[in-house]
């Protein structure tokens, strides 16, 4: 499943699922756009990336910025040459029951997980629509199909990526680009290791697999759908959950 020769952006991928699909994408033989909001981290991914002997560049991107996306996705245009696997990784979480939640957690939480979406992919499709090929690739979650309490927000901009995904399939496919999701269950990352033993000892009741799953699991699942093996693969909602949801 080689990916030589294609050149991949990664959003948030200064570390959890971001950093392991990058990490992925280079071992694959992708050159890889590394962009997140934490430089240091960031130097840190590509660092190891150039351990293994893979290729890739840093940018500080605040996601919820649409000019810094503008520019950042037109310098890795520049310096890497093109933009063929967009990878919309970057989300947060600001978790509190509809009643109390604030207008402000909403829209944050809207903006970067969704809307940034949206335009990191209209300023990298017009190179993929020009060289006939792309993958556009975003992480979704289980909580976006089923809900989850105290999680409005979240819940409502993942569910969005859901549908646009299938709308941007339907746009480009055409043009030999496909659009696809992945839908993470229950993750081992910095954002789930907040929460408490009991609600973990829990989630892992709920998942037939018996484990937490790893954010290798989803890289996995990111590689192949960004390769030519997946190339007859659109609009589809990729669970990786350990069949903590099935329908």
């Amino acid at each position: 499943m080689t990916l030589s020769g294609r050149v991949a952006l990664v959003t948030g991928a200064s570390q959890g699922i971001g950093q392991a699909c990058a990490l992925e994408l280079a071992k694959s033989g992708a050159a890889v756009a590394l962009a997140a909001r934490n430089q240091e981290k960031l130097q840190q991914v590509a660092a190891e990336i150039a351990a293994a002997g893979g290729t890739s560049a840093v940018f500080a991107l605040d996601v919820a910025d649409e000019e810094q996306i503008k520019s950042t996705v037109k310098a890795a245009i520049s310096q890497l040459g093109k933009i063929d696997i967009l990878v919309n990784n970057a989300g947060i979480t600001r978790d509190q029951l509809v009643m109390r939640m604030k207008r402000a957690d909403w829209d944050t939480v809207i903006n970067t997980n969704l809307t940034s979406a949206y335009l990191c992919t209209q300023a990298v499709i017009g190179s993929m629509l020009k060289q006939r090929w792309g993958r556009i690739i975003n992480i979704t979650s289980i909580f976006g199909q089923i809900g989850q309490a105290g999680q409005a927000n979240y819940a409502a901009s993942k569910a969005g990526l859901i549908g646009l995904t299938m709308a941007i399939a339907r746009e480009v496919a055409s043009r030999n680009i496909t659009c696809n999701a992945v839908a993470p269950g229950f993750i081992q990352t910095s954002m789930t290791a907040v929460l408490s033993d009991d609600f973990k000892q829990k989630a892992v009741e709920m998942i037939p697999l018996g484990r937490v799953g790893a954010a290798e699991d989803i890289a996995h699942a990111v590689r192949f759908l960004a390769s030519d093996e997946a190339s007859y693969i659109t609009g589809h909602v990729l669970n990786v959950n350990g069949g903590m949801f099935m329908g």
